[in-house]
């Protein structure tokens, strides 16, 4: 599964003017969600990106039309990178319990990385734009059901594979997990410890052992099958 819009790449143009307008574009793309995460899409004025990148403000209008254009761009950007450094990784585990555990790896991993400075990129624009109705609202709405649907999805296949008790109820198992995450990223932004992502790791664990079916359920599934 992919966040990110699929964009046509320089090359297929041949173009090297287009391609110079698509590599500034990415620097100060690249720029934008970093800076987001510290200051907030509204925070994020032309002033403090022209400068992070060293262009002036008419050169970045050149870019953009509009900030709304502007802050789209930006959260297209973060869904990319986000895709590249978390789902995509975690993608190559097994489906199931070990694709659950890859994804809250690759998610804190990112965070300890500093991948973006202000932490996860959605968790800190959702709390800037859940009152705030509109387009980058229902697109940061929209990758954040992704994420959510996939959480679910490894739940349903452990389940389906005798990993997890087929009674629990998904919708909860997906919340105390998301639960963990945000809580590991609030607390390792605030308090610059990676103790909390470790903590997060534990609390992942923790959720996943008590899902678990237990040895019990299995003899008696193993013997029920048993011809």
């Amino acid at each position: 599964m992919s966040f990110a819009t699929s964009f046509k790449t320089s090359s297929e143009d041949g173009d090297p003017r287009r391609s110079k307008g698509q590599s500034s574009r990415a620097t100060i793309l690249l720029a934008a969600a970093k800076l987001v995460t510290t200051k907030g899409l509204n925070g994020l004025s032309v002033g403090d990106l022209a400068a992070e990148v060293g262009m002036s403000k008419s050169g970045l209008y050149a870019h953009f039309k509009s900030k709304e254009e502007l802050d789209l761009a930006t959260i297209e950007t973060a869904a990319a990178i986000f895709d590249r450094e978390v789902l995509q990784p975690a993608m190559m585990a097994p489906a199931g319990t070990e694709r659950l555990k890859a994804l809250a790896s690759a998610f804190l991993s990112h965070l300890e990385r500093r991948v973006f400075p202000g932490g996860c990129f959605f968790a800190a624009v959702a709390a800037e734009l859940d009152t705030r109705p509109g387009p980058a609202r229902d697109r940061v709405v929209e990758v954040l059901d992704k994420w959510f649907s996939l959480l679910r999805q490894c739940i349903l296949d452990a389940q389906a594979f005798g990993e997890i008790d087929p009674n629990v109820e998904v919708a909860q198992a997906v919340f105390e997990i998301e639960s963990m995450l945000l809580t590991a990223n609030f607390l390792f932004v605030m308090a610059n410890d990676p103790i909390h992502l470790t903590q997060g790791h534990r609390g992942v664990e923790n959720v996943l052992a008590r899902l678990a079916v237990s040895p019990k359920s299995k003899k008696k599934r193993s013997v029920r099958g048993t011809p």
